[in-house]
């Protein structure tokens, strides 16, 4: 088994939600943590705003800021990673087919790593077959998505079922990331211990 360390994988693409993306990359910087960008190739993503504003019934979407992918899917080991985000957009609907990246989100299920998921980012888990019985918070129009792969879905800003911890929209961030972040921190230290007693 490698050795984990402080990276997190952040899978993204073109239509990743904006704040659903760099509110935990920078939070996890500043928990010591080292976010990395994934993505279908490597190169320069185009991440969006989404809200329902006034006089709309369904999500609007606007172009928000850029941010350039670490890795592509194909290139991802994740035993490399203490973890995984899953952030939300209309990005999910259109990567959670990669075969690479149903293979690394598998492992994070299959390892207990610690798992933060957001909004729309439930399709990628659900499309990896890893949500079965599983309690999860998403945005309400992805229920259906939850439930229809065995998930139970929980209206809430913060559900936590053992490794996984998930939000409904970027407006629980306040909410679900801190207690996703302990878990890393939990990992990481338990990794540390792990290999003080085995070099010891």
């Amino acid at each position: 088994m490698k050795n984990s360390g402080n990276k997190v994988l952040m899978p993204i693409g073109d239509a990743s939600e904006t704040v659903d993306t760099l509110y935990p990359y920078y939070r996890l910087q500043e928990a010591g943590f080292e976010p990395v960008v994934a993505a279908p190739e490597k190169r320069v993503y185009q991440l969006v705003m989404h809200e329902v504003r006034p006089g709309w019934t369904i999500t609007r979407e606007w172009e928000g800021y850029q941010l350039a992918a670490d890795v592509a899917f194909t290139d991802v080991d994740p035993e490399d990673f203490a973890g995984v985000f899953f952030s939300g957009g209309r990005a999910p609907e259109y990567i959670r087919d990669d075969e690479d990246l149903i293979r690394a989100t598998q492992h994070f299920f299959d390892a207990d790593k610690p798992i933060a998921s957001v909004c729309h980012g439930v399709e990628i888990p659900a499309r990896a077959d890893r949500v079965r019985g599983r309690r999860m918070a998403t945005v309400a129009k992805c229920q259906f998505d939850l439930e229809v792969c065995g998930g139970i879905y929980v209206n809430a800003p913060c559900v936590i079922d053992g490794n996984l911890v998930s939000g409904r929209t970027f407006h629980d961030h306040g909410h679900y990331v801190g207690p996703w972040i302990r878990l890393l921190e939990e990992w990481q230290a338990g990794k540390s211990q792990a290999a003080a007693s085995a070099a010891g």
